[in-house]
């Protein structure tokens, strides 16, 4: 049986992005999602995703540039831009935390000028961010997906995943003998047969917690809704409107402008723990014009009669950081998961980190994601 460079489990962006990313690299690379192309089941689906340089902890900084600069390279690469650039405003009840890139705190009489759409609670600060911006999330995923097919990698859809060892002996994984990233060999059990790699990736995003048993109790994940407003609305549009989040006691509201063809956008980043077996129940009415609402609160002016509202799934960790590296005591296993909310927007650099991780490179600033705290919370 053929030995492959790297397995990846899961194809939503981050997945999608490893592959991409080892493929482009040479790598014999092989990508598996138990779901079809554009599925819904997840949390990568839609057409727009926010981008922004701000962020409340420094040790951000370093992973939002490797993503600005992988956007770049993207959309490069596919000949238009996947990064539309509409500047941000970040609001917090008090003084704004918020830093990063060329983010500067506002005065409350500044937002008008930055965002003449936009209205804020009163007593909230708000950050700037110019370089804040709007993904086209679909036309990416697709991109990624395209592109790794276009640099030799294999990517099987609707198969689904039974189990996987770590071969040093016939233990199963959390049980054999702990081996080295030289010499270890990785067999994937699915409902098609056996697959052996040296590297194993896991990025089965809210389906983490069943591809690694032993580290279950450290993830949530929730049903999360969003609301698009209907397009060709210059209140909504850039620069009248662009990306910003206020900080509710329900709940961080985060909004896109209308850009890339598709309508403003809001959601409330707060929803019920859900069982991704179980398909994502579409979203209520009242749930649609609750978030219709704080639109119009937000954005006053803007027309949501005739939008649409959409659910998705986000899988959560407890300090809202990603898991990203090798798996404790299982070199041959990267884990590149939980989004918490806010993954699409790296990525292209968590498809860089993954490759530079199958390839054995060091990537010291990846420490603040390490995988080690999920099993030592489990």
């Amino acid at each position: 049986m053929n030995r492959h460079d790297a397995i990846v489990l899961g194809l939503g962006i981050h997945g999608s992005a490893a592959v991409y990313e080892l493929a482009r690299r040479g790598f014999d690379v092989v990508g598996i999602d138990r779901f079809a192309p554009g599925h819904a089941r997840g949390s990568s689906h839609g057409a727009t995703r926010m981008f922004r340089r701000a962020y409340p902890n420094p040790l951000w900084n370093d992973l939002v540039e490797r993503a600005h600069r992988g956007w770049e390279r993207w959309g490069a690469d596919d000949g238009a831009p996947f990064l539309h650039p509409t500047g941000g405003l970040y609001a917090h009840r008090g003084m704004p935390t918020m830093q990063g890139g060329r983010s500067r705190p506002v005065e409350r009489a500044e937002v008008g000028a930055v965002a003449p759409s936009l209205r804020l609670p009163q007593g909230y600060g708000a950050v700037h961010d110019p370089d804040a911006g709007v993904l086209e999330a679909a036309r990416a995923l697709a991109h990624a997906q395209a592109g790794a097919l276009g640099a030799g990698a294999t990517l099987r859809f609707e198969e689904s995943v039974l189990g996987w060892t770590v071969e040093h002996g016939t233990a199963e994984h959390g049980t054999a003998e702990h081996g080295t990233a030289e010499h270890g060999t990785v067999t994937v059990r699915t409902d098609r047969g056996e697959l052996r790699g040296r590297r194993l990736v896991i990025a089965g995003g809210a389906w983490v917690p069943r591809l690694l048993p032993a580290t279950a109790g450290f993830f949530e994940v929730w049903r999360i809704v969003t609301f698009t407003a209907p397009t060709g609305q210059p209140v909504a549009q850039p620069p009248a409107l662009g990306c910003f989040s206020v900080d509710l006691p329900e709940g961080l509201v985060f909004g896109l402008p209308e850009a890339a063809g598709s309508g403003a956008k809001i959601g409330l980043d707060a929803g019920p723990v859900w069982d991704p077996e179980v398909p994502v129940a579409p979203p209520t009415d009242a749930e649609a014009e609750h978030l219709a609402g704080l639109l119009r609160r937000f954005a006053p002016g803007i027309t949501t009669d005739g939008g649409e509202a959409a659910a998705c799934l986000y899988t959560m960790t407890p300090d809202r950081r990603f898991v990203l590296g090798a798996l404790p005591g299982r070199p041959e296993v990267i884990v590149a998961a939980a989004c918490s909310g806010h993954g699409f927007k790296f990525g292209p650099a968590i498809g860089e980190a993954v490759a530079d991780l199958v390839a054995g490179v060091d990537r010291p600033d990846l420490a603040f994601l390490d995988p080690a705290r999920m099993v030592t919370a489990a």
